[in-house]
């Protein structure tokens, strides 16, 4: 799965991205066709100020997830973990329907 990562209003951080990178990877195993997983983070003025969006393209379907933490590790864990969730959910109502 391609991976697309941005910095919106922060400079781009190579250790983050390479974070980021070895997390999105185990995301394509959880819905097959999955083509592409754009990640977004940005800095917000909140004291859970890192915000992490994932979207992720499938043929016939887009999922979205946005979490908010503290750190940018913090959020993307929560943001990865709750994709899973949706792409497991998604491919198990696939094959039932």
């Amino acid at each position: 799965m391609e991976t697309e990562i941005k910095f919106l209003k922060i400079e781009r951080d190579e250790k983050i991205a390479a974070f980021v990178e070895k997390k999105a990877a185990k995301l394509a195993k959880f819905y097959d066709g999955a083509a592409k997983a754009a990640i977004t983070l940005s800095d917000l003025k909140e004291p859970d100020g890192k915000c992490v969006r994932i979207t992720v393209d499938a043929p016939g379907q887009d999922f979205m997830i946005e979490k908010k933490a503290k750190s940018f590790e913090d959020a993307v864990d929560a943001a990865i973990d709750a994709m899973k969730e949706k792409l497991t959910r998604a491919k198990e109502k696939r094959i039932e329907g």
